[in-house]
């Protein structure tokens, strides 16, 4: 499988040429996690990536067609992420903050990885992640970590900076 650091090595140099700046335009439904409860995240075209909650881990619902979820540590929740409004049974109505980096996948991106039309790399909780042709590859201005946000609900949630 593709490591991340493979990942970054590859795409960070292309995000610093041709990667533009986004932000989330939507709020998000979150609440903490019970730890060891796992998280398949389904886009609108499939299955993406599964994660298993650890203690302090929060669920994160995005506000798109699929209602997406996914895991986010407790230091990053926190990191991009401020209470509006609590609800009820835990959950919570969040404001993003921050920025990422994202460059839209073409096929030449796979193809210098040896795929075609999708290609599997691991993601920052070392799980298996899928990209297509489209998709972007997005990374924090950390730079510490990419991964993959599918086109739809990329294009229902960012907006660019």
């Amino acid at each position: 499988m593709i490591t991340q650091i493979e990942m970054l090595a590859h795409f960070l140099p292309l995000l610093d040429t041709s990667g533009k700046r986004y932000k989330k335009k939507s709020m998000v439904r979150a609440k903490k996690a019970q730890a060891g409860l796992v998280v398949v995240t389904k886009t609108s075209d499939g299955d993406e990536t599964q994660n298993t909650a650890e203690t302090g881990d929060w669920l994160v619902e995005n506000q798109t067609s699929t209602n997406e979820l996914y895991l986010v540590k407790a230091e990053t929740f926190k990191k991009k992420y401020s209470l509006v409004q609590s609800l009820e049974q835990g959950w919570g109505c969040y404001q993003p903050k921050g920025e990422i980096s994202g460059l839209i996948v073409g096929k030449d991106h796979l193809e210098a990885f040896g795929a075609s039309s999708v290609m599997e790399f691991q993601a920052p909780w070392k799980d298996t992640m899928i990209v297509k042709p489209g998709d972007m590859l997005v990374v924090p201005p950390e730079k510490d970590e990419i991964y993959r946000i599918a086109k739809k609900e990329f294009g229902e949630t960012y907006v660019e900076i």
